[in-house]
């Protein structure tokens, strides 16, 4: 049987900062109109779980998916143009 001591120096090698890099940072950027478009999407959701959706409810939320839907194709296109590639 191994022991875990004689692991541990490979584990912490590398101490964790707590701090994302830059290239965390610059995905995160990247991905904040996909971000943002989800959170509106929830607030949809959310204000209807307890009461029946009126129909302005509906159309927020279906407002809200198109939104969402529409910069997930924009995020792939872009990594496709970037990449070089066809989707």
């Amino acid at each position: 049987m191994k022991s875990i001591a004689a692991l541990q120096a490979v584990v912490t090698a590398t101490p964790f900062d707590g701090e994302p890099s830059d290239a965390e940072l610059n995905a995160i950027e990247l991905e904040m109109p996909l971000i943002l478009a989800d959170v509106a999407l929830l607030d949809a959701q959310i204000m209807t779980i307890d009461r029946t959706p009126t129909e302005l409810d509906e159309r927020r939320i279906r407002r809200a998916r198109r939104r969402v839907l529409a910069t997930r194709r924009d995020l792939i296109n872009r990594a496709a143009t970037v990449s070089g590639g066809a989707a």
